[in-house]
């Protein structure tokens, strides 16, 4: 391996040998005066040891003279200094501003319109996280052909279902005084009937209405929303007012006032008593 005073050697020696290369290819006239090749030489050597620095005026080696600067000296002022930048920077953002302007102006007169949000299908990881269409879920909710069309026919139904579920509860609710809305499979419903039914004597007999049986169930507990503020069950009028569900009705029975809540609304037209007498309740 050559030794580093060799490795030195060679490198000035490269240097020399492209300094007269460059020398005698620029096609300066050997009856030139000394100052001239002297000036040629120093700068070319000065190009060589500072990699050409920015600001490096260019030479007319026929001349001598200045022939301008290198790109990077935008202000022509013999150095890349602040304001060098500063006009480069300008530049860049005229060049982005102008190319934005363009793409605008592309776009109107194209007139570029944005696809219907439903119709956007993503592609690779873009379309995990868009929502699919599930046909099977319209299928259970009942939902057939197009959705606007059954948004349409929903509509129309509704005020004649309304009014149908309205007249609905007005004739159970001439079917007895004491009508009690509730579910077979509602545990709360199940408690309720066991205290009006088994533990009360009630004449007129209280009417009961399975909702979950009812064809009109879900119509019914709507209008009873509005018309009671309770949708769940149970749910026992007395002549159309509500007093309750479930646990409104154990803790009137714990009170004993049960059965004078359902005499006063009943007006006289209810009768109210216990089945069993006191003692044989606790026995």
């Amino acid at each position: 391996m050559p030794s580093p005073r060799r490795l030195r050697l060679l490198a000035l020696a490269a240097i020399a040998t492209v300094v007269f290369f460059l020398f005698y290819s620029s096609g300066v006239d050997p009856s030139q005066d000394s100052h001239t090749i002297q000036d040629f030489y120093h700068k070319t050597m000065d190009g060589m040891k500072k990699g050409s620095p920015p600001g490096q005026a260019i030479i007319n080696t026929k001349t001598g003279e200045k022939a301008g600067h290198i790109p990077a000296d935008k202000d022509a002022d013999g150095d890349v200094d602040e304001d060098d930048r500063k006009i480069t920077a300008e530049m860049q953002l005229r060049l982005k501003q102008a190319e934005q302007d363009a793409k605008d102006k592309a776009n109107i007169k194209g007139g570029l319109k944005p696809d219907i949000p439903s119709e956007i299908v993503g592609k690779g990881n873009s379309a995990e996280g868009q929502p699919k269409k599930d046909k099977s879920a319209a299928a259970d909710k009942g939902v057939s052909g197009d959705a606007d069309k059954t948004t349409d026919k929903t509509k129309t139904k509704e005020p004649k279902e309304e009014s149908e579920a309205e007249a609905e509860l007005s004739s159970i609710l001439k079917k007895a005084p004491v009508v009690i809305f509730s579910k077979t499979y509602c545990p709360f419903s199940k408690t309720a009937k066991g205290i009006l039914l088994d533990k009360y004597h009630i004449a007129p007999a209280p009417f009961v209405v399975e909702l979950d049986k009812h064809v009109q169930g879900a119509s019914l507990q709507d209008v009873l929303l509005g018309k009671t503020g309770r949708r769940t069950v149970p749910n026992i009028l007395v002549n159309g007012v509500s007093i309750g569900g479930g646990d409104d009705i154990v803790e009137l029975d714990k009170q004993n006032k049960l059965a004078d809540k359902i005499r006063m609304l009943g007006n006289k037209r209810v009768k109210v008593s216990e089945r069993f007498a006191p003692d044989e309740i606790k026995k």
